[in-house]
């Protein structure tokens, strides 16, 4: 899609994995001028290089520090800007609402150890996605769009009860199955806020 990217050693690669092509995908469908966008998680920041080239206000955040500064090498390779923040999830994120968060989460049941653990590992007991979704009414409004990637891989019940305790549904958008695994992009909606979509 005319993004030159450099992808660090220790940072999470987009080419050798789906996750991250489906997701662009899915956003490629999406209308993102002026939309404010973030992207949780950004690795080495293709999904946030494409939506600022499709003239999105980005903000882009990751764990790693490393991840972090690959994502600034990315944006000087592509000429573009947008703030790129070293964070947890949303712990150095101010409250702000976002028209559109996009999450390639990690969501294998291990500890992270290491920081490029964090890439993969979301806790023994997915403690990431409880920290997710409890911390998610800070940044949304009753039109955001929450759009995460998952694969048949990771534990979708536990994650779809984890965000039915903090009062969100995941709404399956589409399937896409290839040799090894079956992906999955889900909206995180509140109730109220649910609308009726078809699949795709």
């Amino acid at each position: 899609m005319g993004i030159d990217l450099v992808v660090l050693p220790g940072v999470f690669h987009p080419r050798f994995f789906f996750g991250s092509k489906i997701l662009l995908r899915h956003l490629s469908g999406l209308d993102l001028r002026q939309r404010s966008f973030l992207e949780l998680g950004a690795g080495s920041g293709l999904i946030s290089l494409f939506a600022a080239k499709q003239g999105a206000e980005v903000m882009a955040c990751d764990i790693s520090q490393r991840a972090v500064e690959n994502v600034k090498q990315n944006q000087q390779r592509n000429h573009l800007t947008f703030p790129v923040i070293h964070s947890d999830l949303f712990s150095h994120i101010q409250p702000q609402q976002f028209d559109i968060i996009a999450i390639n989460p990690p969501y294998y049941k291990k500890d992270p150890v290491s920081e490029a653990d964090h890439a993969w590992y979301c806790g023994k007991n997915s403690e990431y996605f409880s920290r997710l979704f409890s911390s998610l009414p800070q940044f949304i409004h009753p039109q955001s769009k929450v759009v995460m990637v998952l694969s048949d891989v990771c534990d979708i019940p536990l994650i779809s009860s984890l965000a039915q305790q903090q009062g969100f549904v995941l709404t399956q958008m589409s399937e896409h199955k290839l040799v090894l695994e079956t992906n999955f992009i889900f909206y995180v909606q509140a109730p109220q806020s649910r609308t009726d979509v078809k699949s795709t």
